[in-house]
């Protein structure tokens, strides 16, 4: 690891692990194992976790946050069971109805990168959820990107006012009315295209919606990827383009490689959790725990409770979730 001032606590057989921490002299002092016999698999149903997890690696980490033995916990495993235990060990925090998993996507702005959420915690989200998102996303992009007055954009099928479903016309009206409180810009509806670009700098969605635009990208990506590959490779003439273009090809490489931007982080809890993908290889592991660092550095956990804490005692009509008997049909 090039930055000395990470320290891990990390969570797995002991035995194991304390091999694999060896080959790596950069780690040397820098690692303690918790040794925890237990394993969360990709197959098992959250609902499982919760009744018969207290034992695995996923716990014992989210466990480590809660009990400030660690700042933030960093897991590849399974997402909807990582939510779950960060849900019931965690809890939420006061004024939060749904967590949501923000990731940063890679952009035109300026800062390279923009913040999108809710990309998977719930695929459900009415207008107050996503008021909350924006809340969340706002703080998330202060404290990752450095933005002093991010600009949100409401995720819709068209631009126009009156378009999309009846709750992403409430939330419009909702977070344009808290933008100057919490210091703001809306710039109101945005569509698919905006994701990459210079419209905003957080996207709010809902968790289904969200997802598949994740996936998408992802894929897209991928396929760009192999397409050069492909049309390079085509003939002697275009491999030699090829090394003629081989920095700038790089380059590309670098500004689109989803692996560099890997880790989604939960909010609206208490304490700091990084879901990295599940299938991320070591540049993406690395980048999910850079962020994660970045995150503890800068007290994120913190100022975002803070944040909306004082605006649920400013406005606790919008702030707040509803009632069990004021909630609208999902």
């Amino acid at each position: 690891m090039a930055n000395p001032d990470i320290r891990f606590l990390v969570h797995g057989p002991a035995q194991k692990l304390a091999k694999l921490i060896e080959r790596k002299k950069a780690l040397a002092g820098r690692c303690e194992i918790s040794d925890s016999a237990g394993v969360v698999s990709m197959q098992d149903k959250p609902s499982q976790v919760m009744r018969n997890g207290q034992g695995t690696s996923m716990w014992a980490a989210i466990e480590a946050v809660r009990n400030k033995e660690a700042t933030v916990a960093v897991s590849c495993g399974n997402t909807g069971a990582l939510m779950a235990l960060s849900m019931i060990r965690l809890r939420k925090l006061p004024g939060v109805n749904r967590p949501a998993i923000a990731i940063l996507w890679p952009s035109r702005n300026p800062q390279g990168f923009n913040v999108m959420l809710d990309v998977g915690a719930d695929v459900r989200a009415d207008a107050q959820d996503l008021v909350q998102y924006a809340l969340m996303g706002v703080s998330y992009a202060r404290n990752g990107l450095n933005l002093d007055r991010p600009r949100v954009g409401l995720l819709n099928v068209g631009t126009e006012e009156h378009k999309g479903r009846a709750e992403l016309k409430e939330a419009h009206e909702l977070i344009s009315r808290m933008s100057d409180r919490a210091q703001f810009d809306f710039v109101g509806f945005v569509e698919g295209g905006d994701i990459p670009g210079k419209a905003c700098d957080v996207i709010v969605t809902d968790g289904f919606t969200g997802n598949i635009a994740l996936k998408t990208g992802e894929g897209t990506a991928s396929l760009i990827g192999d397409r050069l590959k492909e049309a390079f490779a085509y003939s002697p003439l275009s491999r030699l383009a090829s090394l003629l273009a081989l920095t700038s090809l790089r380059r590309l490489k670098k500004k689109i490689d989803p692996r560099r931007v890997n880790g989604g982080v939960f909010l609206g809890l208490n304490g700091t959790v990084v879901k990295s993908h599940g299938a991320a290889d070591e540049t993406g592991v690395s980048a999910a725990i850079k962020l994660a660092f970045q995150l503890a550095q800068s007290g994120f956990s913190e100022r975002l409770a803070a944040r909306l804490a004082a605006l649920t005692d400013a406005a606790p009509d919008i702030a707040e979730p509803k009632t069990k008997n004021e909630e609208s049909p999902k």
